[in-house]
Parts: C-alpha cells; sequence; structure tokens
C-alpha cells in the first residue's frame, strides 16, 4: 500500500516539476545522428540505414522530457534542416570526425545553417563523433577545421563522442538537459 502510494505521488509530482524540451540533430549522411538518438531513447537496435527524411522520438530522463528530431544528411535532406530548427532547445550538429574528405563540406553546411536568422541564439553543441576510429582528429584540430571560434550568436559547445563505445554519451546528455525550458 506505501508504494502504491509512493508512485502515486512520483506521478503526480511529474506533471508539477515536468520539463519539456525539443532538439534537432542535424550532419551529414553517415555520422553516426541514428546510433546517437538509439542510445540517448535506450534503444537497444545496433544495425541502422540511413534516414529519409526525419525520425522523430521522445525519451524520458528523470522530470525532462526530450523530442529528438533525426534528420537526414544527404544533401536532397538538408534544405528542411532549418525548417525543424526554428524554435528547438538546442541543436545538435553531428560530424564524422574520422572522415578527413567530408570535414570541409560539413563544416560549410555548419556555417551556413548558423547564419539563418530564424536560429540566432539557439545553443549549439558540435559532436565530433567516431573518435574510436584510428584516423580521427583531435578535438582542438576538430574546433578549429570545423570553425567553431566564428559562430556568432550561438552558445556554442563541443565534444568528441564515439557512438560505439558510448564514450562521452553522458556529457551530451548532461549538456542537453541544461538547456531544458522552465
Amino acid at each position: 500500500m506505501i508504494q502504491l502510494l509512493v508512485r502515486f505521488l512520483d506521478w503526480f509530482r511529474s506533471f508539477l516539476w515536468h520539463k519539456e524540451m525539443e532538439i534537432t540533430i542535424v550532419g551529414l549522411q553517415d555520422a553516426g545522428k541514428t546510433s546517437l538518438v538509439n542510445i540517448i531513447t535506450k534503444n537497444p537496435c545496433i544495425d541502422t540505414i540511413p534516414t529519409i527524411g526525419f525520425n522523430a522520438r521522445t525519451v524520458s530522463y528523470g522530470r525532462t522530457s526530450i523530442k529528438l528530431w533525426d534528420l537526414g544528411g544527404e544533401r536532397r535532406f538538408r534544405s528542411m534542416w532549418e525548417r525543424y530548427c526554428r524554435g528547438v532547445d538546442a541543436i545538435l550538429y553531428m560530424v564524422d570526425a574520422a572522415n578527413l574528405q567530408t570535414l570541409a563540406e560539413s563544416a560549410r553546411e555548419l556555417q551556413f545553417l548558423m547564419k539563418k536568422q530564424q536560429l540566432a541564439e539557439i545553443p549549439i553543441l558540435v559532436l565530433g563523433n567516431k573518435i574510436d576510429l584510428p584516423n580521427a582528429i583531435s578535438e582542438n584540430d576538430f574546433i578549429d577545421r570545423m570553425g567553431l571560434s566564428a559562430i556568432e550568436n550561438h552558445k556554442v559547445c563541443c565534444y568528441m563522442t564515439s557512438c560505439k563505445n558510448k564514450e562521452n554519451i553522458e556529457k551530451v546528455v548532461e549538456w542537453l538537459l541544461r538547456y531544458a525550458k522552465n
């Protein structure tokens, strides 16, 4: 009986102190966006296929509910990035830090997106993913090549991650929870 009362009180409290937030995850194809969503939403799916258009998933962390928009990274889907980034609590921009051939293109797409007036002041977390691979670049080199210090009108943060090894994923979730709406 006491356990039932405790569950009821927890449920009731969740209405009083519940926070909701929306996050958009963008980046070029094969950067690991869907893998990150699977980890954050505690989905055991290991194999992923390229995202066609977008996927939306919701996960709860304590009293915070996070809606994640996972957008396709192929060139034909990039025009919709801005639309799904408007009004969100934060933007995650994921980059394959081990693919030196796509780094410049990824930096250009990020800079183009961040210049959109409708997205001004939305915090952005840039993730250099796949650091488990031997050809992944260092964090300082990544920050420089992505031009992160040139981004204005946004709070910019950067973490180097490995979705495969779940390295620094806890830091990503902690960062997201800091930007939850009150």
